[in-house]
């Protein structure tokens, strides 16, 4: 059947994008699993855009139409899966772009309710239930309906990833998961019914556990993959143990997509000094999942 085509947007011209997608197109790690397709340039100037520099409505207009022909390909079959380079977040807000990033605008291109960001890696796998929103408004949206859901995406994917049978922990929101309701009730008022509610369908597992201590279980081999229940929970100790190799996947999507673990490090666009690591590792993950259907996509 030949290599899959992996669609590969160079996320904001004025960061790192641009260098790390050309870097990732040209290493034979990416080529002999892939034909890698770019969308956006990374030639300078990009429509009178520069590589390198500060991020502006411009800037993000043009990281957005990437996403938006990438994405239009790969539901059209022209593409196998979606490889994203980071976009700047402040200039989708310039450009009058209402998402807050790639996972909300895919879902809505695709037509999708509800989607959940995983990061994997080898030593560690976290799936958020709530993603780019204020610490103080995390309660409002960790809804059980939205737990539920997040913890039925994660045992949807994981056997893509090689486990047959995953195994589940969902961090709790407050220290020590509430601590019996000293210290908040979203563990016993929501949580709980979630876990118990899996249970009964069929998943494997368990909580709402204490967030300062499930990581280190499930490093230590006790489960396959955390549900946690905001950005920073989940994301502060993968990118401990694998910052430059963990790799951003989009569940729920009915396309596969992928993306890096890292931001546009705008301090360092334009200077060849950008590390594609994570890029790699993401397009080359993009082809894998591409090849393996059933969970991702479901």
């Amino acid at each position: 059947m030949g290599l899959p085509r992996v669609g590969i947007t160079v996320g904001d011209p004025s960061g790192i994008g641009p260098e790390i997608s050309n870097k990732a197109v040209g290493d034979r790690h990416v080529t002999d699993v892939c034909k890698p397709v770019l969308y956006g340039s990374v030639q300078e100037p990009q429509d009178g855009l520069p590589v390198g520099g500060v991020p502006s409505a411009d800037s993000g207009r043009a990281a957005y139409d990437a996403v938006c022909r990438a994405t239009a390909d790969a539901l059209a079959g022209r593409l196998d899966a979606i490889t994203t380079a980071p976009i700047n977040k402040a200039a989708w807000a310039l450009a009058g772009i209402p998402w807050r990033g790639h996972t909300d605008l895919l879902a809505h291109l695709t037509g999708v309710e509800q989607v959940a960001m995983m990061f994997y890696a080898e030593q560690l796998r976290v799936v958020l239930a709530t993603v780019h929103v204020a610490l103080a408004d995390v309660p409002r949206f960790l809804t059980r309906k939205r737990v539920e859901k997040t913890i039925q995406l994660a045992n949807d994917a994981l056997p893509r990833f090689g486990f047959a049978h995953p195994r589940l922990a969902l961090a709790g929101l407050n220290p020590h998961a509430g601590e019996k309701g000293l210290m908040g009730d979203e563990e016993a008022r929501i949580l709980q019914p979630a876990v118990n509610a899996s249970r009964d369908a069929g998943i494997n597992v368990t909580g709402p556990l204490p967030g300062d201590t499930v990581f280190v279980r499930a490093l230590n081999g006790d489960f396959d993959a955390v549900v946690a229940c905001y950005h920073d929970q989940g994301l502060i100790p993968v990118k401990m143990v694998a910052f430059g190799r963990a790799v951003n996947i989009t569940l729920g999507l009915p396309v596969v997509r992928t993306s890096v673990d890292h931001g546009t490090a705008n301090d360092i666009a334009g200077k060849g000094i950008a590390d594609p690591s994570s890029m790699i590792e993401a397009v080359r993950l993009a082809a894998h999942l591409s090849s393996v259907r059933g969970t991702v996509d479901r």
